[in-house]
């Protein structure tokens, strides 16, 4: 059996349009391609104690809920953003060490900010996810406390800065960058040609 083609796909978990785009993802990966979740974070900016997010008013926050109730997503604007670098360096951290739980781990981490109003940065509330994931937390707290989760972080990143990454969601389909929330239809178009090319 061949390898389903993949395509990369940098996101964060804090970034709306990437909370969105998980329905994109599933388009690609019906379609039959391998969808491979880097992170990329997108506001190193925000301090460790997080800041306070403001009122989410105006067109763009308007099309956003709307295409969260679309794709069946409950969206429920968090009135903090934090700093996602910890829990980013354990998705990457997943990724590499406990693949088959990467994808619920990810899922879960976008609950927590976008359902729950949860702290991404705090410790307790990843290490949380990461056990309902499936994800050996003794393992993952070794890997970021040793710098391995944070490394793989970087490496992920500098890989979507070579291929021209500058805001998320971006996907790298059959050699072209694709960055924001496209139509549905387009990501069709897009998983149709990725294979048969």
């Amino acid at each position: 059996m061949e390898p389903r083609p993949s395509v990369l796909h940098w996101f964060d978990v804090i970034c709306p349009f990437c909370y969105v785009a998980q329905q994109r993802n599933a388009i690609l990966e019906g379609r039959g391609l391998a969808v491979v979740h880097l992170a990329f974070q997108i506001h190193p900016e925000i301090p460790a104690g997080g800041i306070e997010a403001g009122p989410r008013v105006g067109p763009m926050y308007a099309a956003l809920e709307r295409e969260a109730a679309a794709a069946g997503l409950p969206l429920n604007w968090p009135a903090r953003l934090p700093d996602t670098r910890r829990a980013l360096a354990a998705a990457e951290w997943v990724r590499l060490n406990t693949a088959q739980a990467s994808a619920g781990f990810i899922r879960r981490l976008f609950e927590a900010h976008f359902v729950l109003g949860e702290d991404l940065g705090d410790p307790a509330v990843i290490e949380r996810h990461a056990a309902r994931a499936g994800v050996d937390v003794a393992g993952l707290r070794a890997g970021l406390d040793s710098g391995a989760g944070f490394a793989a972080l970087a490496e992920a990143e500098s890989l979507g800065a070579r291929h021209g990454v500058r805001a998320t969601p971006s996907w790298l389909i059959a050699g072209e960058l694709v960055s924001g929330l496209l139509p549905p239809e387009e990501f069709e178009r897009l998983a149709d040609r990725a294979l048969h090319t």
